[in-house]
């Protein structure tokens, strides 16, 4: 029997493995006890996945990523959560090989997505266990929900650029949803090679933690389980930098 965790002893794990190796898997039970978020409130907020707009920046011609985008500014002194001007995605080249150097123009997160009731209790949850890590106590948060399709013709690639990093503090990929897809495993691994944690996340809420500091990061291809049918996996990928 799987004993759901406090909100305190989530919380003091997360921080506990972040600040020693790196990286955290918080199972999705578990991080709806940190949240508050319910299992119909998971299911509402998975509606967004649904408007996303393809992705026209694939440098390998691929067909199978959408996503949004936006940035945010949180102050953990007076729980302001600020949505910034919209603007471009971009890394620079020595971070992301294939996208990095160009600004990227994606269609702006709706309006549902952000006043709804998930996004601030995940933000505001998130930052708590990095600030809890680093003492940081203002941040910058990329926020990029993400549907990778797979169909029989083409597989779909959720790390195209493979095992990186992404330019921030600490990033997260938390699951929303997936469907007829198999594959999708997750791995990070210290700056030397090592293995830090691999998992294939499946339930809506759990989530991936890591420092980019000191970390990289990959997943693998999803191909449909049956091919008759295409299949996505949707994730909100978050990424946190100190201010």
């Amino acid at each position: 029997m799987i004993t759901v965790q406090s909100a305190g002893d989530v919380a003091f794990a997360a921080t506990k493995d972040l600040s020693e190796s790196g990286a955290h898997l918080v199972r999705h039970d578990d991080f709806s006890s940190l949240t508050g978020i319910s299992h119909d409130d998971w299911a509402r907020f998975s509606e967004n996945w649904e408007v996303l707009q393809r992705d026209p920046y694939m440098a390998d011609g691929g067909t199978y990523r959408y996503r949004r985008y936006g940035q945010f500014e949180l102050d953990m002194e007076s729980g302001d959560l600020t949505q910034l001007p919209h603007g471009p995605y971009r890394q620079e080249a020595d971070v992301n090989k294939l996208h990095g150097g160009v600004d990227r123009f994606y269609e702006p997160l709706t309006e549902r997505f952000v006043s709804g009731p998930v996004l601030r209790r995940v933000l505001m949850s998130l930052a708590e266990i990095f600030s809890g890590v680093d003492g940081t106590r203002k941040w910058n948060i990329k926020v990029t929900p993400v549907r990778t399709v797979a169909t029989k013709d083409q597989a779909g690639e959720p790390t195209p650029e493979g095992r990186h990093k992404d330019g921030a503090t600490f990033i997260t990929s938390l699951m929303i949803g997936r469907s007829n897809v198999t594959g999708g495993e997750s791995t990070v691994y210290t700056e030397d090679g090592e293995l830090l944690v691999t998992t294939t996340l499946s339930e809506p809420g759990e989530i991936l933690l890591g420092d980019d500091r000191r970390t990289l990061h990959a997943v693998t291809a999803v191909r449909p389980e049956d091919d008759g049918e295409p299949g996505y996996r949707d994730v909100l990928i978050m990424a946190f930098t100190s201010l």
